[in-house]
């Protein structure tokens, strides 16, 4: 596959997943593309949503929101075989790999990266240069003294959330 097959969002996702192993915002920019589909939206953006929401939560150290994540990404990936590949996935060992984390979650264990079994060079180059240009490295590991990083959710600015909430309600008042 051509470098230039794959949603940017995806790759952006990929980028984040694999450089800076921000997992929030992996959700937040896969959430978005995902929203903007058509119904009947493709439920393996959900499951690719879900890995990283699994990461954030075992990284938190909040093993029971990280397996449940992983059980419902793995119902959703397994299926879904051809869908993976046309992603430049290996269905087969993203599958294993996701078990596997999903066992260590169960047991305790803590928090390691996880790079997702990229088959298609030209998108392993893509997301390599996606890294370069924000200034971190693909695979490396995570920072885990980022408090920001691991408590994003907690930190981040959510000050044009709330904008856009009170404009809601004043829209709606002003009918």
């Amino acid at each position: 596959m051509s470098d230039n097959l794959y949603p940017e969002a995806y790759v952006q996702y990929l980028c984040h997943f694999h450089g800076d192993r921000d997992y929030f915002e992996c959700h937040e920019i896969l959430e978005e593309y995902w929203k903007s589909k058509p119904q009947p939206r493709e439920a393996v953006w959900v499951g690719l949503i879900q890995i990283a929401v699994s990461l954030y939560h075992q990284r938190r150290g909040n093993m029971a929101g990280a397996a449940k994540m992983m059980e419902s990404a793995i119902r959703i990936v397994v299926n879904r075989t051809e869908q993976v590949h046309a992603l430049g996935l290996d269905h087969t060992a993203l599958v294993d790999m996701l078990q596997q984390r999903l066992a260590q979650i169960k047991e305790g264990a803590a928090y390691t990266s996880l790079n997702l079994p990229i088959s298609d060079p030209g998108l392993q180059k893509q997301c390599e240069q996606c890294c370069d240009m924000q200034g971190v490295r693909f695979g490396q590991p995570s920072q885990l003294d980022n408090l920001f990083l691991l408590h994003k959710h907690t930190l981040r600015d959510r000050s044009d959330v709330i904008q856009e909430r009170l404009e809601s309600l004043r829209r709606k008042k002003n009918r």
